[in-house]
């Protein structure tokens, strides 16, 4: 027996692996830890633009210093997202939880039909969104406020109402992005145990009772990962505030993407944009971790219990 050949597979395997792994490696550095440890660099950096090349002058912390120290404008477009995603969210979540529902109760051709309709916001393009809500929502000829003369009631600033022009940006947002949450829902509801839906059904457990103790926990999962999608997406909200407010009136409806596209692209500040992009990039990763973390020890203490 040659003992040299169990050996041998096995660098023959480990070769194998290193070799199938290498592609997915360089797509990493290439396209994520490249663009990454750039940003990073760049933002110790001042950079400035002198007769059509880029002069980088390394100055740093001082750009950290200066977004923690001096910045207002985007210490506001973080409060804003923050109130953002949880309102938007939150609403997203429980609408299209219950459209899921609806459309699993509803009979064939209902399902077909109450699905496309659900859809139809998210396939619409961003530009024609922002139009078709800025011509809704206008102050003199908007189709809400003609609406609302018909009852007696007079024109609402929606968009340019310190007031209330963040919530009409996430009503938007709401009215774009539920059907993505209802998609997921959706799928997660189709993909449960239909023994266990029916021997609830057979208990005579209530509606409400099964969806609270039987349907909701077995779609746990589903609603954590949407969940943490949703978040993550949220803290990327651009086109919307871009199309409909540019940030304004004031800081109202400032987000942090909207402060680092104008720090980057209107204001030339590459290296303090790079600097409000690793803040961001940093806090939102912080998010990912944690909510990891949370989802590994609720399924550790589950499978305890059991």
């Amino acid at each position: 027996m040659d003992l040299r050949r169990p050996y041998e597979k096995a660098r023959r395997n480990r070769l194998w692996i290193v070799s199938s792994l290498l592609p997915v490696a360089a797509f990493f550095i290439l396209l994520t830890a490249f663009p990454v440890l750039n940003l990073l660099g760049l933002s110790f950096f001042h950079v400035e633009w002198r007769e059509g090349a880029a002069s980088f002058d390394f100055v740093g912390t001082e750009n950290f210093r200066r977004l923690f120290v001096q910045e207002n404008v985007f210490w506001a477009g973080v409060r804003n997202n923050v109130v953002f995603a949880v309102v938007a969210v939150t609403c997203q979540m429980v609408l299209g939880f219950s459209m899921a529902l609806a459309v699993k109760t509803a009979g064939s051709y209902g399902r077909a039909l109450l699905t496309g309709i659900f859809l139809l916001p998210i396939v619409v393009p961003p530009i024609v969104i922002g139009t078709m809500w800025r011509l809704i929502m206008g102050r003199e000829f908007g189709l809400a406020n003609t609406l609302l003369g018909f009852v007696g009631l007079g024109p609402v600033d929606w968009l340019g109402n310190p007031d209330i022009a963040l919530a009409s940006v996430i009503f938007v947002d709401v009215w774009h992005w539920t059907p993505f949450v209802f998609l997921l829902m959706l799928a997660g509801l189709e993909s449960l145990d239909g023994e266990v839906l029916e021997a609830a059904r057979i208990d005579t457990v209530s509606r409400w009772q099964q969806i609270r103790h039987v349907i909701v926990p077995m779609m746990m999962p589903t609603i954590v990962i949407t969940l943490l999608f949703r978040v993550i997406l949220s803290f990327k909200v651009f086109d919307e505030i871009y199309l409909l407010t540019s940030g304004g009136p004031g800081t109202a409806t400032e987000v942090v993407n909207f402060s680092i596209y104008r720090t980057f692209f209107r204001q030339d500040q590459v290296g303090y944009g790079a600097a409000m992009s690793v803040v961001t990039l940093f806090s939102i990763s912080l998010v990912i971790i944690l909510a990891r973390e949370f989802m590994q020890r609720r399924a550790s203490r589950r499978d305890g219990a059991a």
